[in-house]
Formats: C-alpha cells, sequence, structure tokens
C-alpha cells in the first residue's frame, strides 16, 4: 500500500490524530514502526469496548508494522486516576497477574500472535532506582499535571490528590522512552497520558511518538461507555448467541458507530445502508447484519448463520431454540438452580433478573422470588431474553 492507502485505513474511525503529518512523514520513510497500546488489566475480561483499540493494532499488523501489546502490570497497582473523582483502590500482584493471564489468551481472538509482541511494563519500571524516579520527576511540572480534568476538578473542591496518582501519567508516559514508540493508540480518555508520553520522549532526547486517540464505545444501552460493571458490555467470551443477541438489543442510534469500530465493513456500504434506513428499510435488517459480521469474525461465518436461525426463531417467530441445556432440579432455589449452569457470575445478577420479571416458566408465569422451587420436571425456563434451560 502507499502512504495515502495506508492512511486510509489507520485513520478510519479515528478521534483525533496528533499529528497526521508526522505520521505520514513516518510512514513515507516506509520503514515498520513501533506501535504501542497499554492495557492496565484492572479486571479478568475482556469485552467489545476494549476491541476498538485491538482492531486498530490489528489495521497495523496488517500494514507490517511492528505491533506491541503492553500490559501495564506495574502500573494497574498503582490505578489510573483518569476520570475518578476519588483515589483509585490499588490491587495486588498476585490479582493483577491473573488477570494480564486472561488478556493474554483472549487479546489472540483479533491480533495475530505471530505478529504480536506482549511487553510487561515491569520490565523497566521494576529495576529504576530512587535516583530513576527523582529523574523521571524533573522532566515535568506539577502545573502541568493540574491541567488534567480530574487532577484539577479535585483540587478545586479540595478532594485529596495522592503523590503516588500523580506519578501515573509519568510512569505511563516513560513507557513509551523504553519502548521508543513511533505511534501510540489509546481512548479519548487517555489523551493526557499519551501526551504526557510524547513529552518526556522530547525530554529524554527521543523521537516523539505520533498519538492516535480512539473513541470510548457506548454499551448496550446507547448512553454510557461499555462497562463490566454497568452490565452494558458485549464480553469476547460470551456465547455467539449471547453475543448476536447483545448485539441485536443495541440502540439504532448507534448502530452505525459499531459498524465503524468494530467491523472492516467498506464506509461506503456502511453509508448505503444508512441510506436504504432512510428510504424505509427495517433497521433490524441492517443490524443482522452488524451481528453476523461480528459472530463470524470470532467464531466464523457458520456460527454467525446458526445464531441468525436461532434468533430469527426466537425472537422473531417467538420460539425456542434448539438444543437447550439442560439443568437438574434437586428441588433447590431458582437463584441456585440458574447459578449452577455456569453462564452467570454472580447470583446477585441472577437476583436482579428475577426481581426484575426476567425469569419465567415458558407458557406459564413469571417467577418472582429468588427462593421459588420447582418441582415440575422437563419444562423450560426462559432466563433474561436470550438464555434458555431445560429442568431435568
Amino acid at each position: 500500500m502507499n502512504v495515502n492507502e495506508q492512511i486510509e485505513l489507520i485513520t478510519r474511525g479515528c478521534d483525533e490524530i496528533i499529528s497526521i503529518d508526522l505520521l505520514k512523514e513516518k510512514l513515507s520513510k516506509k520503514k515498520k514502526l513501533t506501535i504501542k497500546a497499554g492495557f492496565d488489566p484492572t479486571a479478568p475480561d475482556i469485552h467489545l469496548g476494549h476491541t476498538v483499540l485491538l482492531r486498530k493494532l490489528k489495521h497495523f499488523q496488517q500494514l507490517g508494522h511492528n505491533v506491541n501489546f503492553l500490559i501495564g502490570d506495574f502500573t494497574a497497582m498503582i490505578g489510573d486516576p483518569t476520570g475518578k473523582n476519588s483515589a483509585r483502590k490499588r490491587l495486588s500482584r498476585e490479582d493483577v497477574l491473573k488477570n494480564a493471564q486472561t488478556y493474554k489468551t483472549q487479546i489472540f481472538k483479533i491480533l495475530d500472535p505471530k505478529k504480536t509482541n506482549v511487553i510487561f511494563n515491569s520490565k523497566w519500571l521494576m529495576p529504576m532506582n530512587f535516583g530513576d524516579v527523582l529523574e523521571l520527576t524533573s522532566k515535568y511540572t506539577v502545573a502541568r499535571l493540574l491541567e488534567r480534568d480530574d487532577f484539577s476538578k479535585r483540587f478545586k473542591n479540595n478532594k485529596p490528590i495522592t503523590l503516588l496518582e500523580m506519578m501515573y501519567p509519568l510512569i505511563q508516559g516513560y513507557d513509551s522512552v523504553a519502548m521508543e514508540a513511533d505511534v501510540e493508540i489509546g481512548g479519548t480518555d487517555q489523551k493526557f497520558n499519551l501526551l504526557v508520553g510524547r513529552d518526556l520522549q522530547k525530554e529524554y532526547g527521543k523521537e516523539q511518538q505520533v498519538i492516535m486517540t480512539m473513541p470510548i464505545l457506548e454499551g448496550l444501552d446507547g448512553v454510557e461507555k461499555m462497562s463490566k460493571s454497568l452490565n452494558n458490555y458485549i464480553g469476547i467470551d460470551d456465547t455467539p448467541f449471547d453475543k448476536f443477541g447483545k448485539i441485536m438489543s443495541v440502540n439504532d442510534n448507534i448502530m452505525f458507530r459499531y459498524f465503524e469500530l468494530l467491523t472492516d465493513i467498506p464506509i461506503n456500504e456502511i453509508n448505503k445502508f444508512k441510506q436504504e434506513i432512510s428510504t424505509g428499510e427495517n433497521p433490524r435488517n441492517i443490524k443482522i447484519k452488524l451481528a453476523k459480521n461480528i459472530i463470524e469474525q470470532y467464531h466464523g461465518s457458520n456460527e454467525a448463520l446458526k445464531c441468525e436461525e436461532q434468533f430469527l426463531k426466537v425472537f422473531s417467530k417467538k420460539g425456542i431454540p434448539d438444543n437447550i441445556p439442560e439443568i437438574k432440579s434437586n428441588n433447590t432455589p431458582i437463584i441456585n438452580l440458574i447459578f449452577s449452569s455456569g453462564d452467570f457470575k454472580s447470583k446477585s445478577e441472577i437476583r436482579r433478573i428475577i426481581q426484575s420479571g426476567g425469569v419465567s416458566i415458558i407458557n406459564k408465569d413469571k417467577i418472582k422470588t429468588i427462593d421459588y422451587i420447582i418441582k415440575e420436571k422437563n419444562i423450560i425456563i426462559k432466563v433474561g431474553k436470550r438464555k434458555f434451560y431445560k429442568i431435568i
């Protein structure tokens, strides 16, 4: 690809690039660039919101550049204060490494493992002595750090800001120095930290990196960012049918954000979909194309077709899916019965579904209490919008 063709692929979906001229200059040298994206393993699972950055790394892989997936095992123990109005809880080394291990497994559902360098920032941060740390602090001013929106708000409201938190942008920025990054990719909420890395590279006599910020993907509610804590996420490890159903529940208003950020469908084709809807096409039919594309990426075309068939059977024709998993009754309360399926992370999640009227016996009443006991056999229950179980 020539530079313009590379730029077209690289800039797809980007919110901001600092600077596009520098990026073109780096690409024109026809050398492999060092691409960096950092992830602090503060939670064990990756969802589609995380894949916005991963897919951009994949684009750089397709162009033959050196892609570095940086696991912030050191910085995760500090906790990124971005967007926080109070000090973030620090994680133990054990928790960080456990989460990092799941990251290493899940990212290769998107990235090519043969073309991905997985790096831990403890490699250069742990050996630093106190003199090295003082040298790092001399490269940046407190005034610049207080320009950060979250620090500024807390300072004005007389809320505490620890020196440890103020060190976080410097430590993350130093990663770019150590890696000699040509390009760093991050979410729009990370812009300040990315700029610190760029400034520190200059202070240490390195060539400055290009910064590429990607939009924060909205969750299923179409308002808040995709997050496990908000329960509006689509997990990488969700079953194909669950993924499909969740995508189909996405607000029509943000469907095309998903098309642009989560697929490689050409922009002109996406614009064609928009035109079809404006002239009367049912948005559901377009959304099926989105769901099938995403399922195909992670599970293959055959699974995507199966999910479409199951979805139309269950939701459009009010049917029941094939191959329903079985659960032994054992005369146990419904909350324990559903939890035994292994499909839910906690009983509190199931409790919320029951209390909101989301559990029912097919062709009978809804189950309204968590201690309800099903005494009948060979009946089917529906949990939430997409899960069915046969009680045996």
